[in-house]
């Protein structure tokens, strides 16, 4: 997902502080530093809920609100897309339980089916917050399995994160490049 250089850097000292406190509880535990896969997937997850926040700060400002959420639809149509067409493939024989991969990409459809709902919406009809809230609410779920269950499997294992890693950032910049259009704001 796309960070800018402020949060981002506020964030990384903030999670910095927290990997070093888990690795001093579970040295056995690989952790997810720089730029593998797993450690991109986190920090997308990281700007997607920066981004629900500032949704909801948002309240009764239509036009702030449509365009935090194109940022979000952004955010997540790059991100579920790098997932499914490179981590999930990669990380499949890594992963014990196969249903743990097809969940996560049946919740990614789920999601993509509300994201195309809301694009075809005004902040002001009826139903957007409730659909936002839900949108939040399954991306929250999502990211809860992936980062305790799906990721810690992928680290535990023999898998080149770093080099998923290094495909999924290459990915997403074209991506990003694609999807955001010319004068965009995205970055990452």
């Amino acid at each position: 997902m796309a960070t800018t250089g402020t949060s981002s850097s506020g964030k990384s000292a903030k999670s910095s502080a927290s990997k070093s406190k888990s690795t001093a509880k579970k040295s056995t535990t690989p952790v997810a530093r720089g730029n593998d896969a797993v450690a991109v997937l986190k920090r997308d997850h990281r700007e997607v809920e920066r981004l629900f926040k500032q949704y909801e700060q948002a309240k009764e400002d239509d036009a702030r609100k449509q365009e935090i959420f194109q940022q979000i639809a952004l955010e997540l149509k790059v991100h579920t897309q790098v997932e499914e067409e490179i981590f999930y493939p990669e990380s499949r024989e890594y992963v014990k339980d196969q249903d743990t991969v097809n969940e996560a990409e049946v919740e990614h459809a789920s999601a993509k089916d509300l994201i195309a709902q809301l694009e075809q919406m005004e902040p002001s009809d009826e139903y957007y917050d409730a659909k936002v809230t839900v949108l939040k609410e399954m991306v929250e779920h999502h990211v809860e399995e992936e980062e305790k269950e799906y990721f810690p499997e992928c680290l535990k294992s023999e898998m080149d994160t770093k080099a998923v890693g290094e495909r999924i950032l290459a990915r997403k910049e074209e991506l990003m490049g694609e999807m955001a259009g010319p004068g965009s704001r995205a970055t990452h």
